[in-house]
């Protein structure tokens, strides 16, 4: 896989344990897991890069994506290889579920890099939410909120999806 990468933005602590058990997971030391909260961590030392975020209200990004957004939008992606992650609510919010992660994958889909992970989007409660494309998700979509039991199993179907 090549040097990893864990940036990941998180309000209320859920996609900072998300992000921590990946790394775990896939054996990220944890001084390659970056809160863009503290704008640490250089995207350029990185082979493999995981962004993930929570999705708020409407499908909208944690605020310090807002602001990462830009520092996405002018990184020099090329050749990297990148996967998606985004916690939210699929029952409130099921039209908009996880939406934060299109507007990531739109940020960087043109960037030069190979974007890899997404999943399928059986057994969840969902509607037409953005973060679909072609009937997958653009990445690994989680709901802690209603569907806890189901995160470690999806956090390991997905890491074996990109593994392959």
């Amino acid at each position: 896989m090549g040097k990893t990468g864990i940036f990941y933005g998180s309000t209320t602590g859920t996609t900072e344990k998300v992000a921590e058990t990946i790394a775990k997971k896939l054996g990220i030391a944890s001084g390659d897991v970056h809160n863009i909260e503290s704008g640490s961590g250089d995207l350029s030392a990185y082979d493999f890069l995981i962004f993930g975020s929570s999705s708020t209200g409407l499908g909208d990004l944690q605020y310090f994506w807002e602001e990462y957004l830009d520092t996405l939008k002018s990184a020099d992606l090329s050749g990297k290889t990148v996967a998606l992650f985004c916690c939210g609510d699929s029952y409130t919010y099921s039209d908009s579920f996880c939406g934060a992660m299109r507007k990531i994958y739109d940020a960087i889909k043109d960037r030069g890099c190979k974007i890899v992970g997404s999943i399928s989007t059986g057994g969840y409660e969902t509607d037409d939410t953005d973060a679909v494309i072609d009937g997958k998700f653009v990445g690994l979509a989680i709901d802690n909120d209603n569907e806890e039991d189901k995160t470690p199993e999806r956090i390991d179907l997905w890491i074996k999806s990109m593994k392959e």
